[in-house]
């Protein structure tokens, strides 16, 4: 068995388990919201203060966006893997 399935195993015998996954999957929803509203905040003011610089700063948003992403992708999975198991 691994790290994460014994984790998993051990946490789900409580009945707090399910809340906290709900609560932490709400969150990672939340800050991943958070996170890319500040990436296009700081796109749009740094494309307002360089027009030419436009297509760099796009394609640097788009990746760092797409990381934020699934780095909550990943968080929700955890969460429902802890709901479910």
């Amino acid at each position: 068995m691994t790290l994460l399935a014994i984790l998993l195993q051990a946490v789900a015998e409580t009945g707090f388990a399910q809340m906290g996954a709900g609560i932490g999957a709400g969150i990672a929803a939340i800050g991943a919201g958070i996170g890319i509203g500040q990436i296009g905040k700081g796109a749009v003011e740094s494309i307002a203060r360089q027009p030419e610089a436009v297509g760099d700063i796009r394609s640097n948003m788009i990746v760092a966006a797409a990381l934020i992403e699934g780095v909550a992708f990943f968080a929700i999975v955890v969460c429902l893997l802890i709901i479910f198991l």
